[in-house]
C-alpha cells in the first residue's frame, strides 16, 4: 500500500492557532502531512519567509509526521512532486468554501489530487492571518491566536 501524503498550502503569514488545529486534525487520516510555504514573488508579506518556515518547523517539531517546506509554482504540481494524492484545506466560513472549492475543482482537473475540507472548530473561525497581521501592526496582544513559537519572548 502507498503511502497517504497530503499538502496543507498556504503563506502562513503568521501561522494561527486555526492553523495548528487543521494539521493536527487532518493528522490520523494521512501517513505524513506536508505543511507548505507558497511563494509568491507579487505578494507582499509582513513576515520573511525564513521567519514562516521556522515558526511552522518550531510549531511541529515534535509531529514526527509533519514537514514544513516552502515551494514555488502550482501546489497541484508540487503534490506531484511529493507523491501526494490530497490537498487539506481549513474552512472558516461560507465565503471560505466559495472560493477553495473552484480551487480544489482545477486542482482535481490539473492533476487528479483531492481536496479534503476540514471546516474551523467554532472557536478558531473567527481567526485569519490577515487579522492577525492588522492586531500586530496595531501592537495587540495575539498570544491568543497564535503557537507559542510565534509570540515574542
Amino acid at each position: 500500500m502507498s503511502e497517504r501524503i497530503a499538502v496543507f498550502p498556504g503563506s502562513f503569514d503568521p501561522v494561527t492557532v486555526g492553523h495548528v488545529s487543521i494539521v493536527l486534525r487532518a493528522l490520523p487520516l494521512f501517513d505524513r502531512l506536508v505543511v507548505a510555504i507558497g511563494e509568491n514573488s507579487t505578494k507582499r508579506y509582513m513576515f520573511p519567509l525564513e521567519q514562516r518556515l521556522a515558526w511552522l518547523k518550531a510549531t511541529f517539531r515534535d509531529q514526527p509526521r509533519v514537514e514544513a517546506i516552502s515551494f514555488h509554482g502550482l501546489t497541484a504540481d508540487l503534490c506531484v512532486d511529493l507523491g501526494a494524492n490530497y490537498i487539506v484545506r481549513g474552512l472558516r466560513n461560507s465565503t471560505d468554501h466559495g472560493s477553495e472549492r473552484s480551487i480544489a475543482l482545477m486542482n482535481h482537473a490539473l492533476r487528479g489530487v483531492e481536496t479534503i475540507f476540514l471546516p474551523a472548530l467554532p472557536e478558531h473561525a473567527h481567526i485569519s492571518s490577515t487579522i492577525v497581521r492588522e492586531l500586530i501592526a496595531n501592537k495587540a496582544d495575539v498570544s491568543a491566536f497564535v503557537p507559542k513559537a510565534v509570540r515574542p519572548s
